[in-house]
């Protein structure tokens, strides 16, 4: 089996994705990471993951309806593929198997 790596902060990303489902789109991502993390997202990180996972394939996006109050843009909307979500699978459990045994350590 393919280990499908993912740094910190695409995992963040994929599961701010998921939790929005179709409302994903990058202005709901960076709050929902910056909500449920309490962490500071600049814009321009959180544009370059979002490319470069889609150019991994853990991401497809498609463009919504132009809004007028965007000035007629449309807006950029993410899915996770099954790709991505075997990537989220393979990093939750190579994080679970760190963490095993050591929770008393950390909680002390």
């Amino acid at each position: 089996m393919t280990t499908l790596y993912l740094g910190e902060f695409e995992q963040v990303v994929l599961l701010a994705v998921l939790r929005l489902g179709d409302a994903a789109y990058a202005i709901p991502v960076r709050e929902e990471i910056e909500v449920r993390t309490g962490r500071s997202v600049a814009r321009g990180a959180l544009y370059t993951a979002l490319e470069r996972l889609e150019s991994k394939r853990y991401l497809r996006s498609r463009m919504g309806e132009p809004l007028a109050e965007r000035g007629g843009r449309p807006r950029r909307y993410f899915t996770v593929t099954a790709t991505g979500l075997a990537a989220l699978r393979s990093s939750r459990r190579a994080l679970l198997q760190l963490w095993g045994g050591l929770e008393g350590l950390l909680e002390s």
